[in-house]
């Protein structure tokens, strides 16, 4: 018989719902709960926290999801693999083994995952003659940042989950792992494979499933385009894989919960924010999305065969935060009539008030919200007078003085406006950070995995 190994998706960002996790655990049945809480930006955020405060820069939910969450692990022996450590995956696995002692839970295993975190190698990166050309914008005058950096962090693999669990880690704590590691790396310690070729198929088979229920929820109903069939999406259950040693898998979620699985709702997931189909760049592998065979297997279970891959890349993402300046934004809103000749006019006294107020700005946006703000131009213009619009500045400033601008000359259209202006709280001018993705030579990341004892 074909040894399975079954993962649930905990998590799929930081702030995502912890009861369908804590529902994973006591009727999953899992071997393993992986919880993805990162994004890039999330990075450069937590960095600025470490940087304040030695303790901080890990996602601060995590001690209490943990408090939730481990008692249940312990109990059925499902191991807990995240990403929550971000920025400091060493005080955050720290703090979890103090939770841990806490809850009376002696002898639970913590592993820290570390290595990701370049920062203060990024001079050796510029000194070794490492291109670091900006891979969305192509701008290759990253000295030009150099002194604006906060955060940069290397997307890397599995290999080190892999060696922590190795070393029988009931909790594994990771910074920047790839999203999809959080899946690849139990998978490949419960079937020992290795980065040889002879495994890259079953390797971008790992990498082809966790792809599909990193996003939690977003591969049981949510964001799907058919979201008003979807039964139940408050209590949507989140996503659990079985996995066989022949790299075909289900996918599937709790009995009895929210949400549904179905061919499309993985198809949907497959192809979200992704490239070339074919050439799914990971740091474990290169999967091809084109290959595999989807067909439902009963309710809420999808089989997933013929999925295929290629050896892992030889270099890796590596995604800077820097300090960009300051936005200084504004909303108000207008009732009817004449809603939106009332905004258009407001638009036109902001305008006026940011010249004679002597603004200093690099863009100046705005929005009618009811009429353009999530598709632009490309918006048709009202046919009718509608009952309210709200209007949005947002400014891009260099500093902080020249933000707070914006939000006075919004609060001066408390009477310098039209008649009927609604405004919430000023809003308080706040840092930009902006990403510069590149690529690094792998042999440059070094990961190491300890193993902390409660």
């Amino acid at each position: 018989m074909t040894k399975h190994v079954r993962l649930g998706a905990g998590s799929g960002f930081w702030g995502d719902a912890l009861d369908p996790a804590v529902e994973l655990l006591e009727k999953g049945d899992l071997d393993y709960l992986s919880m993805d809480y990162l994004a890039e930006l999330t990075m450069a955020l937590l960095q600025r926290q470490k940087l304040k405060n030695p303790k901080a820069g890990y996602i601060p939910d995590l001690p209490e999801h943990m408090r939730a969450l481990l008692p249940l692990a312990r109990q059925s022996g499902t191991r807990i693999v995240c990403n929550g450590g971000g920025a400091n995956p060493r005080a955050a696995a720290e703090r979890i083994r103090e939770v841990a002692r806490e809850l009376g839970l002696g002898g639970t295993r913590i592993a820290v995952i570390e290595g990701d975190d370049l920062l203060s190698r990024l001079d050796e990166l510029v000194a070794s003659g490492t291109d670091l050309t900006n891979l969305d914008t192509g701008e290759n005058n990253f000295v030009g940042i150099r002194n604006r950096v906060v955060a940069a962090n290397v997307y890397t693999d599995s290999s080190a989950i892999a060696s922590a669990l190795e070393q029988d880690a009931h909790v594994v704590i990771a910074g920047r792992v790839s999203d999809n590691a959080l899946y690849v790396g139990p998978i490949m310690h419960e079937f020992g494979w290795s980065y040889d070729e002879a495994h890259s198929d079953r390797i971008g088979a790992a990498i082809t499933v966790g792809h599909i229920v990193e996003c939690a929820a977003a591969a049981t109903g949510g964001m799907s385009s058919r979201f008003a069939e979807m039964p139940n999406m408050g209590r949507a259950g989140f996503p659990i894989i079985e996995f066989g040693e022949d790299a075909n898998a289900v996918i599937t979620k709790v009995d009895g919960s929210g949400g549904r699985v179905d061919a499309f709702t993985v198809k949907e997931h497959l192809v979200y924010e992704i490239g070339d189909p074919s050439r799914y760049i990971m740091p474990d592998g290169v999967a091809d999305f084109t290959t595999v065979r989807i067909e439902e297997a009963g309710p809420d279970r999808v089989h997933l065969s013929n999925m295929t891959g290629r050896p892992r890349p030889d270099q890796l993402k590596l995604v800077v935060g820097y300090e960009d300046g300051w936005i200084g934004e504004g909303m108000l809103f207008f009732p009817w009539p004449y809603a939106l000749e009332r905004a258009q006019k407001a638009k036109q006294t902001l305008m006026e008030r940011f010249e004679r107020l002597g603004l200093k700005s690099d863009a100046v946006h705005f929005d009618f919200v009811g009429v353009d703000m999530l598709h632009g131009p490309a918006s048709p213009a009202p046919d009718h007078d509608p009952a309210e619009i709200g209007l949005r500045v947002a400014v891009h400033t260099e500093t902080k003085a020249e933000a707070e601008k914006v939000r006075r000359a919004c609060s001066q259209l408390w009477i310098m406006g039209p008649g009927g202006t609604a405004f919430g709280t000023p809003i308080k001018p706040r840092p930009v950070y902006g990403l510069w993705p590149t690529l690094v030579p792998r042999f440059f990341v070094t990961q190491t995995a300890e193993i902390l004892e409660a």
